[in-house]
């Protein structure tokens, strides 16, 4: 798994978004620190509110990502601007690119948005 640590974040947004990129690798446990009982992930064909929610999310998203797709997980674009955050990546040929924008709050993603497209 590739990711990119430049530009280093150092305000709460971008320690939570740091955050987040990194717990993929200590497990779902770690991803979850980052949300609230509040939280919303967006996508375009579900929302996912509240950790019950969002941590089956995140668990059908892990068991379906096999080594082969961690091993192409690059970072193409990591932006943050006040409380939103902003990721490009890609894992080719499982996934050509995909986007989230999180929104930090109180030191928790907020609401989340995630697209994807896929070959």
């Amino acid at each position: 798994m590739t990711l990119t640590q430049e530009p280093d974040f150092q305000d709460a947004t971008g320690d939570v978004f740091n955050h987040h990129l990194a717990s993929f690798a200590e497990g779902i446990d770690s991803i979850m620190d980052d949300y609230a009982d509040s939280s919303v992930v967006l996508t375009d064909t579900e929302r996912y509110a509240g950790l019950n929610q969002i941590r089956a999310f995140f668990e059908g998203f892990l068991e379906t990502a096999s080594p082969e797709f961690w091993a192409a997980f690059k970072v193409v674009k990591k932006e943050v601007s006040g409380d939103v955050a902003y990721l490009v990546w890609s894992a080719a040929p499982f996934v050509l690119k995909a986007t989230d924008t999180m929104i930090v709050k109180n030191g928790k993603i907020a609401v989340q948005t995630f697209t994807i497209l896929q070959r």
